[in-house]
């Protein structure tokens, strides 16, 4: 398997294997979050060859990260291009990413040109929200992890933002959504 076809399905096994992984070893904090686990741990089983990718129409496991500072009172959302609301970090896996970990982070990193994010070893929440990925409509199955900015750390905004900022972890900006309140909320109650 020298070519890069063989590669990229070598990679693409190897990432599927690890979401199967991340999501059959976590514990979700309630019957809400056990259902969506379960669910998308039925997705990767029906779609063992494209359920990572945005090319699978049916909807694909996408990796986003709260990231904060270190007092872990402010979190950096970005205001999404498409979506126009503010989110938190994240996207699509790609052919290089070998982990969900490693994708969020690098998605993480990429969108908010901060190097040496600290990534928490384990999700702390699922979300599955429609998108616009294929005509028909789409599902992003989203494994959601937390990331620690270094002290002093200055942010870039990327071509997929109209804008990224701080915001305090108790006021965040409008418009954004529920699915991030959750996720901002799961995140500021973790053991520091």
């Amino acid at each position: 398997m020298g070519s890069l076809f063989g590669r990229a399905l070598v990679t693409a096994g190897v990432l599927h294997a690890d979401a199967v992984r991340v999501l059959s070893a976590w514990e979700a904090p309630d019957a809400g979050q056990e259902r969506v686990r379960a669910e998308f741990l039925r997705h990767l089983e029906e779609h063992p060859v494209d359920g990572m990718w945005r090319e699978c129409a049916a909807g694909h496991i996408t990796a986003s990260t709260a990231v904060l500072d270190p007092s872990r009172t402010r979190i950096l959302l970005t205001l999404h291009a498409k979506v126009k609301a503010w989110l938190q970090l994240g996207g699509h896996c790609e052919p290089g990413d070998a982990t969900l970990a490693g994708a969020a982070l690098r998605e993480a990193t990429e969108e908010s040109g901060i190097g040496g994010l600290r990534l928490l070893p384990d999700p702390v929440r699922l979300d599955r929200h429609a998108v616009g990925c294929h005509p028909q409509g789409s599902w992003h199955l989203d494994v959601q992890y937390v990331a620690i900015a270094p002290e002093g750390a200055r942010h870039t905004v990327s071509d997929e933002s109209d804008d990224l900022r701080w915001f305090p972890v108790d006021e965040l900006p409008e418009p954004t959504d529920d699915a991030l309140r959750r996720l901002v909320a799961q995140a500021v109650a973790l053991p520091a």
